[in-house]
């Protein structure tokens, strides 16, 4: 399962940025994944509860954001959304087209409780 790879690597970095703030916790943690990125949701979200235990994001959120999948012809242009396997384009029927989103996996922004304060954020 590379879900606990990934969100390994979410946490850590996270949680580094929560420490470098001084953060007490770490209420939210917001990733855009993109529809082509073959990332399973609910892998994901069971890879943050077990590997969240025992850091700052204990009993935090893990809001996903999903990115569409659109490309662009390399020929006339057009940029358009499409499925995993459909990637020609409606225009002239290319198969020959350059990704533009879908292959995300990227933190958004974090949501952090600082010392003194109700909460706060860092991006």
């Amino acid at each position: 399962m590379h879900e606990m790879g990934i969100m390994s690597g979410v946490l850590e970095a996270c949680t580094a940025t929560a420490e470098r703030e001084g953060a007490t916790r770490i209420n939210e943690i917001r990733v855009r994944i993109g529809e082509l990125s073959e990332v399973m949701e609910d892998a994901l979200r069971f890879a943050f509860e077990a590997l969240s235990v025992g850091t700052l994001a204990e009993g935090g959120r893990l809001e996903i954001e999903h990115v569409a999948a659109t490309s662009r012809c390399v020929d006339c242009r057009v940029e358009f959304s499409h499925g995993r396997f459909d990637v020609a384009c409606p225009q002239c029927g290319n198969v020959l087209c350059e990704a533009v989103s879908g292959r995300e996996l990227e933190i958004d922004s974090i949501d952090i409780d600082l010392p003194g304060d109700e909460a706060g954020t860092a991006s």
